[in-house]
């Protein structure tokens, strides 16, 4: 029997223990699913929006590869850091271990005032609403309550998530998982204002039609861009690009079709015609053109943000035009990309923040380390959609099967779980896994909502070990 383990239950894990058992040139395989939370599925249950409930669908078929009787979930177990495991007491217990461990930091904005309160990651905030056990229920509770106004700065998918959960009346929030304390703090939350800036122009952003469209569809909220803006935007005046500049994706051409639309209704919002008629009660503005020069502060908190006006720079690029525009905010959430963070134990490059490695197999000194495999975007950046996993995953299983033979002769434990818990450590396995859900449905009904999330570290270990209950 080939013993493999798999660090990391989001899609690449999984996926990659789906790869495993679809297989068929090692008919016996034994694959056991590593987590450091308690609960599965990575950033499919901690990272996809409250609010879209088809993709967070995808936790079914998720499931179906982690019910499967040759796969074991075993949660509430690190590797790396001061309380993990190393991946040298991991590769004991196993012929084979795949990394699939994302890319869990964000990028900064490396302006000044970025570490003032009140400015935090995207990420966080992300987090904050999906109930990661590791943020505090209350991180956003002052901020949310005393901004009126926010700033998320970057163009792509996260930033609109943000934006649109800022924006959405908590009221229809009330039906997904969000954790009772952050509903609690959107429902009081007084920010009436929402800014999505970017440096470059809308054709330079990363979001996808259908998120920006969601956007417009938000009841009691509005939504303006800038004409000059959109107008500056080559891809959308027509203005000759590069030499040999090839035509806007079909993305970008949609996605400047909705701006267009927005922008039509004018750039400008006149609040008291908005009070006047009991419309929206909260406005989201798409702005372009603008780089983050540095956070504001008063009173010890970020009080806005300073950005300089750029302008296309007829290659393709931007440049700095020497005007400066500042936007009002007790808020700033940055969503500018994400980055791997180093494993202790594994080799890890820098600069790509990734671990080096061929199709898949870990390169320690350049040379391929015996067992030791990554996937997902601990492997290739944080590039792609959730589905990218499934060829990166095939690909390093196809190098982990064709070393088989060998990988088999290693040693391996018999039992696991067993052996960590010898080790002091509690694993959290798939019963313990059933019981948390348990906790949350009778969460949710004592509520009068549907499963509502258990957001902190003891209330879930407390759920996982009721299993027998």
């Amino acid at each position: 029997m080939l013993s493999v383990a798999v660090v990391g239950s989001g899609p690449s894990g999984v996926y990659t223990a789906q790869a495993l058992l679809r297989q068929s040139s090692v008919p016996d395989v034994r694959v056991h699913v590593l987590d450091r939370l308690p609960a599965p599925y990575g950033l499919v249950r901690y990272g996809v929006a409250p609010d879209h409930e088809k993709i967070k669908s995808l936790q079914n078929s998720l499931r179906a590869v982690l019910e499967d009787e040759r796969v074991t979930f075993v949660g509430n177990v690190g590797v790396g850091g001061p309380d993990g495991l190393s991946p040298a007491r991991l590769a004991e217990l196993y012929h084979a271990v795949v990394y699939c461990v994302g890319a869990s930091a964000d990028r900064s904005l490396e302006v000044p005032g970025e570490g003032l309160p009140g400015s935090y990651s995207a990420t966080r905030f992300v987090s904050w609403y999906s109930a990661h056990p590791d943020v505090g229920a209350d991180s956003f509770a002052r901020d949310a309550l005393e901004a009126r106004s926010a700033v998320v700065i970057g163009v792509g998918n996260v930033a609109v998530d943000v934006a649109r959960i800022l924006a959405r009346d908590a009221d229809e929030l009330r039906r997904t998982d969000v954790p009772r304390a952050a509903l609690g703090t959107l429902e009081r939350s007084r920010v009436r204002e929402v800014h999505i800036v970017g440096r470059r122009g809308p054709s330079g952003a990363r979001f996808t039609t259908k998120e920006l469209r969601e956007l417009g569809a938000l009841p009691g909220a509005r939504v303006s861009v800038d004409p000059a803006e959109l107008a500056l935007d080559p891809a959308y005046s027509g203005a000759a690009g590069p030499a040999g500049a090839p035509a806007p994706p079909a993305v970008v051409r949609r996605n400047l079709e909705v701006l267009r639309g927005w922008a039509a209704g004018g750039g400008a919002v006149d609040d008291a015609s908005d009070r006047a008629s009991g419309g929206a009660v909260r406005r989201v503005r798409l702005r372009f053109f603008l780089r983050p020069a540095e956070l504001l502060e008063r009173d010890g908190r970020v009080a806005g943000v300073r950005f300089a006006r750029t302008a296309p720079d007829g290659t393709g690029g931007i440049r700095d035009t020497g005007a400066y525009e500042d936007i009002p905010a007790g808020l700033v959430l940055r969503a500018v990309g994400y980055r791997g963070v180093e494993l202790p134990g594994l080799p890890f490059d820098p600069v790509r923040g990734t671990v080096p490695h061929t199709a898949g197999r870990v390169l320690r000194n350049g040379v391929p380390s015996p067992g030791e495999y990554v996937a997902g975007w601990i492997k290739r950046g944080p590039t792609g959609v959730i589905g990218s996993n499934l060829s990166c995953a095939k690909e390093t299983v196809a190098s982990l099967l064709a070393d088989a033979p060998a990988l088999a002769l290693r040693p391996a434990a018999d039992d696991p779980p067993a052996v960590l818990r010898s080790w002091g450590l509690r694993p959290v396995e798939w019963g313990g896994w059933l019981a948390i859900e348990r906790a949350e449905a009778e969460l949710g009904r004592s509520l009068g909502r549907g499963p509502v999330k258990i957001p902190d570290w003891p209330g879930l270990l407390a759920a996982a070990r009721d299993k027998d209950r």
